[in-house]
C-alpha cells in the first residue's frame, strides 16, 4: 500500500494492520474493531528563495513515519510533511496527534510505539538495507593517467604473469594484474596488490564482473570492497562502457556470437520515443531490487481474464472471508495485486493546467509511479531460499512456482491455472526388442529446444569463430556479428523428434540398452506457454545463454502434435516403472522411518547441485532417499524432475510446513488442495464441524498442530455462509473424483493459438541481467519495464524467453 496514496492508511489499533480508505469500513464491519490510527504523507514542492532555487536543505522536523519514499521525488524539489490521528468509527470522531492531554496512557504508549516502529521491509531486504557497501572515500577524488591505455573487450591476462582468471584492473593506470586467494576464492599471485604497494595507487575493478547495473570495486587503501559512484566514468577513461558489459570470468564468453548491447537496447526499444500508457490494466510495478521476473510475470498472468475474473471479480467476497491476518492469505494477495494493477487507481494520466506555467512544472514531476508488490512478493516467496532473497531469479521457475500456489489455494470450484494445464503423451521405444511405452504426464508450458544447428546464418557464425579465436591471441576487439537466426519450425520439429535416452530401464530388460523418445500434446491447453531453452552449461559447467532470434509466429498451429496413442502393430514394453534402486539392508529403514531434515548429507547435495540440478531439488532427494548417497538420489530426480514442485523447498508436516514433491505418501495436502480424509476425521472428532476442518488444513498445508491453530484464530468463520458451502462442494467434487479417477483436469480444444503476450530477458544468467515484458491489449502491443508502461513501437518478438498464446475459437 503506498504511503503517500490518497487517502492514506489507516491502521488498526487492534491487530496493528493498515488498510486503504476503500477497505477500512470493511474490515470494521467484519471485525467490530472501531479505533484506528490514520496515517497520511502530504508532498508538495519546496519554497524557493529569491534567486528561484530551492532554499537550502534542512531537516524536516514534520517527517517522522519511515516509510519508503518515491524515488522520482525524493529531490532537494519536493518536501515531505506527516500528519498523524486517531479516528473511532462509525462516526469518524477524529483526535490529532500527538495528544497527551485527552488520550490515556497506554493509549499514548501504543500510538507512540506505531509511529516510531521501523518500516518491515528493511527485515525483509536485509541485502538492501543491512549488507550495503560503503562508499570509497577515494572514489570521488580519483587520479587517472592519460597514458593511452585503452582495455579490449576479451583476451585478458595478468601483466606479469600468464594468468587469465581473477583479473583486476587498477582504475588510476589501467593495468590488468591478478589477485591473491583471499580476494574472491580464486587462485591469483598477488600482482594486483604488489603494484598498489609500489604506486599507491588505491581502486581497482574486477575484470569479468562489469555490467550495466555496476561491477566488483576494491579499495587495497581500505581493504574491504566498496561502491564507486563514478565507476561509468572511472571505466569510460580506459574505454569501456559499462551500458555494453556484461559479466564474465575472462571476457569471452559474452562475445561466443556478438556483443549483447544491442539486446537490451532492442528489448526495451532504447532510442524510440515511447508514448506512456494509463488507465486499466497500464499499471507498472516497482522493482524492488532485481524482482522484474515477478513483475513480468505478473503482467502476463493478470492479463488472462480467467485469472481477472477469479481474483479481481471476486474481490468482495475474498476480502470479507479472508482471515484476520489477511498479509499471510495467498487469495487476499492475489486478489490486491490484481486490483492495483486492473482498477486504474494507481495508474492516472497528468493532469495538465490551461496555465503554460503550471504546464512548464508538470513536465518535472513524475508520470508513472507503479504500484510496489512487497507484500505479495513476501508472501509467494515465504520459506523459499531463492525467491525470498533480491538475487534476480528464473522468471519460468517464477511461473510454476506461483502456479503451484494457486493449485493450492483454490477458490471454490474455479482454479484459473486450468488454462496453463495439459497433457503430454511420451512415447519410448526400447532400440533392441523395438517395443514401445507409452505415459502420460501433466505439464504447465512447452519448452522448446533451441536448434543451433538449424541457424540460417552459419557461415557466419564460423567465420566469427575464427576473427574470435585470432582476437583472443592477438588482444584485438571483436567485430559485431548478427545473432544466431532459428526458425521456429526447427525448434518445434526439436520439441517432437527422437532423443536418445541412455541406460533405458536397464533393470527391466535385463540389459544395458538404448531407447528414444518423442512427446506429443495428449491435450491442447486454452492457453500454451512456450519457453525457449536458451540457457545451458558449457563443457566447464559454466551456465551460459545462447544469442539468438527465434521467429516466432504470431498464428501458431500445433494440430500435428496430437498424440496418437498405440499404433497398429506396435507392441508394449512390460509394465515395469523405471525403479528407483535401494540397497537391501537400507529398505526397512527408509519405508519406515524419514530422517530429520536437519541431517541430510550435505555432500551428496553438492555432488548433485554441481550438475546443474536446484538445490533445493538436491535436498528432496537425498532425504527421499535416506542418505544413500548421491546415485540413489539422481534417480529420485530422474523420475521427480517433470512435478512443477521439483524445486521447492523441503518442508515436511511436523517440521512447520507442507509436503514437497515426493511426500504426498505422507499425508501431505494434493495438487488439487484437499486434505487427507484421515486428517479431516481427528479434527471433526474433536467437535468441529466438517467445514472448519477442510479449511483450516487448506490453510496450513494439512499440518495437524497449525491447523488447530488455525481454527482457533478465525472465530469469524461462519459454518452456513454461501462461500462456505461452494468450498464444502468442491471438496466433495474432489472426493468423488478421486473414487472415480478421470485423470487430470484439462481444457481440451483446438491446436489454432494466437500470441497476446511475452517475456524477454537481457544478459548472459537467468540469475542476473533484466526482464521485460510486452502484451498486446487493445489491437496494440505494450511494453511493461517495471513501473513503465508504455506503448510499444517495436516489439522483439524474436528475441522472447516466455511467450504466451491464447487459443483460437474453432
Amino acid at each position: 500500500m503506498a504511503d503517500n496514496s490518497e487517502g492514506g492508511l489507516y491502521v488498526c489499533m487492534n491487530t496493528f494492520l493498515a488498510f486503504g480508505r476503500e477497505h477500512v469500513e470493511r474490515h470494521f464491519r467484519k471485525t467490530g474493531q472501531s479505533v484506528y490510527m490514520h496515517l497520511k504523507r502530504h508532498v508538495r514542492e519546496k519554497v524557493r528563495g529569491a534567486s528561484g532555487g530551492a532554499l537550502p536543505k534542512r531537516r524536516n522536523s514534520k517527517m517522522f513515519l519511515d516509510l519508503d519514499t518515491d524515488d522520482d521525488l525524493n529531490s532537494d524539489d519536493y518536501e515531505y510533511e506527516d500528519e498523524a490521528k486517531l479516528v473511532i468509527f462509525p462516526d469518524h470522531y477524529e483526535i490529532a496527534l500527538p495528544n497527551i492531554e485527552e488520550l490515556p496512557a497506554l493509549v499514548t504508549i501504543a500510538c507512540d510505539a506505531v509511529l516510531s516502529s521501523k518500516s518491515p521491509y528493511r527485515k525483509q531486504d536485509p541485502d538492501t538495507w543491512e549488507n550495503e557497501l560503503p562508499v570509497s572515500k577515494y572514489a570521488n577524488n580519483l587520479t587517472q593517467l592519460d597514458n593511452g591505455v585503452r582495455i579490449p573487450p576479451s583476451g585478458w591476462k595478468c601483466a606479469r604473469c600468464d594468468l587469465r582468471e581473477n583479473l583486476w584492473l587498477n582504475l588510476t593506470d589501467g593495468s590488468v594484474l591478478c589477485g591473491k586467494w583471499f580476494f574472491d576464492s580464486s587462485g591469483g599471485n598477488g600482482h594486483a596488490l604488489e603494484h598498489y604497494r609500489d604506486t599507491g595507487y588505491p581502486l581497482a575493478v574486477k575484470l569479468g564482473t562489469i555490467t550495466p547495473d555496476g561491477a566488483d570495486v576494491y579499495s587495497f587503501q581500505e581493504e574491504e570492497a566498496v561502491l564507486d559512484p563514478h565507476l561509468a566514468k572511472h571505466l569510460a577513461h580506459f574505454g569501456i562502457d559499462m551500458l555494453h558489459m556484461h559479466g564474465t570470468e575472462n571476457g569471452l564468453q559474452d562475445n561466443d556470437i556478438k556483443p549483447r548491447v544491442s539486446e537490451w537496447e532492442v528489448i526495451q526499444e532504447t532510442g524510440t520515443k515511447l508514448k506512456p500508457m494509463y488507465g486499466p490494466g497500464y499499471t507498472g510495478l516497482k522493482n524492488l531490487g532485481n524482482s522484474c521476473y515477478l513483475s513480468s510475470v505478473m503482467q502476463a498472468i493478470f492479463s488472462i481474464p480467467e485469472f481477472q475474473r477469479a481474483y479481481v471479480g471476486n474481490l468482495p467476497r475474498i476480502f470479507d472471508y479472508s482471515p484476520l491476518d489477511p498479509t499471510q492469505d495467498f487469495n487476499t494477495q492475489m486478489t490486491k495485486l490484481g486490483h492495483g494493477l486492473l482498477s486504474g487507481q494507481y495508474s492516472k494520466p497528468p493532469v495538465k493546467s490551461e496555465l503554460i506555467e503550471q504546464v512548464m512544472k508538470e513536465e518535472h514531476k513524475p508520470q508513472q509511479n507503479g504500484i510496489s508488490p512487497r507484500m505479495f512478493k513476501a508472501f509467494v516467496s515465504k520459506s523459499h531460499p531463492e525467491f525470498s532473497s533480491n538475487r534476480q531469479q528464473d522468471a519460468q521457475e517464477f511461473f510454476l512456482h506461483l502456479v503451484n500456489l494457486v493449485e493450492r489455494n483454490r477458490i471454490g470450484s474455479e482454479n484459473p491455472s486450468d488454462v496453463f494445464r495439459f497433457l503430454v503423451e511420451e512415447r519410448i521405444q526400447c532400440c533392441q526388442t523395438r517395443k514401445v511405452r507409452y505415459t502420460e504426464r501433466v505439464d504447465y508450458l512447452m519448452q522448446l529446444p533451441v536448434a543451433m544447428e538449424a541457424a540460417t546464418n552459419k557461415d557466419e557464425l564460423i567465420a566469427y569463430e575464427l576473427t574470435r579465436r585470432e582476437a583472443e591471441s592477438n588482444r584485438r576487439p571483436l567485430p559485431e556479428l548478427v545473432r544466431a537466426k532459428i526458425p521456429f519450425s526447427a525448434c518445434l520439429q526439436a520439441f517432437s523428434e527422437p532423443e536418445n535416452v541412455d541406460d533405458f530401464w536397464s533393470s527391466a530388460l535385463q540389459a544395458k540398452s538404448a531407447g528414444v523418445k518423442t512427446s506429443r500434446f495428449a491435450s491442447f491447453p486454452e492457453y500454451l506457454v512456450v519457453q525457449i531453452k536458451k540457457f545451458t552449461f558449457g563443457l566447464d559447467w559454466v551456465p551460459k545463454k545462447f544469442d539468438v532470434s527465434v521467429d516466432m509466429p504470431d498464428l501458431l498451429d500445433i494440430n500435428h502434435l496430437r498424440a496418437r496413442g498405440l499404433q497398429p502393430g506396435e507392441e508394449e514394453l512390460p509394465d515395469i516403472s523405471p525403479p528407483i534402486v535401494i540397497p537391501d539392508d537400507s529398505k526397512d529403514r527408509l519405508m519406515t522411518q524419514l530422517i530429520d531434515p536437519s541431517d541430510i548429507d550435505e555432500s551428496s547435495v553438492m555432488q548433485l547441485a554441481e550438475m546443474g540440478f536446484p538445490l533445493e531439488a538436491c535436498r528432496k532427494a537425498v532425504y527421499f532417499t535416506g542418505n544413500m548417497g548421491a546415485e540413489v538420489a539422481f534417480n529420485w530426480i530422474v523420475v521427480h524432475m517433470e512435478e512443477p514442485d521439483f524445486a521447492e523447498p523441503l518442508t515436511m508436516p511436523g517440521y512447520g510446513g507442507a509436503a514437497s514433491a515426493g511426500a504426498s505418501v505422507f499425508g501431505a495436502t494434493g495438487l488439487d488442495n484437499q486434505p487427507p480424509e484421515e486428517t479431516v476425521a481427528i479434527i471433526t472428532s474433536m467437535g468441529f464441524h466438517r467445514n472448519q476442518a477442510i479449511q483450516a488444513l487448506r490453510a496450513t498445508n494439512s499440518n495437524l498442530e497449525r491447523a488447530l491453530d488455525w481454527i482457533f484464530s478465525h472465530p469469524e468463520f461462519e459454518e452456513d455462509s454461501d462461500f462456505v458451502i461452494e468450498m464444502e462442494n468442491n471438496a466433495n467434487a474432489n472426493i468423488v473424483s478421486e473414487a472415480k479417477p478421470e485423470g487430470p483436469r484439462v481444457k481440451d480444444g483446438s491446436g489454432m493459438y494466437e500470441l497476446f503476450a511475452f517475456i524477454s530477458h537481457m544478459g548472459t544468467s537467468t540469475m542476473s541481467g533484466h526482464y521485460v515484458c510486452h502484451i498486446k491489449k487493445e489491437g496494440r502491443w505494450v511494453i511493461y519495464n517495471d513501473h513503465k508502461v508504455c506503448a510499444s513501437e517495436r516489439p522483439p518478438k524474436d528475441l522472447g524467453y516466455m511467450y504466451f498464446y491464447r487459443r483460437i475459437p474453432s
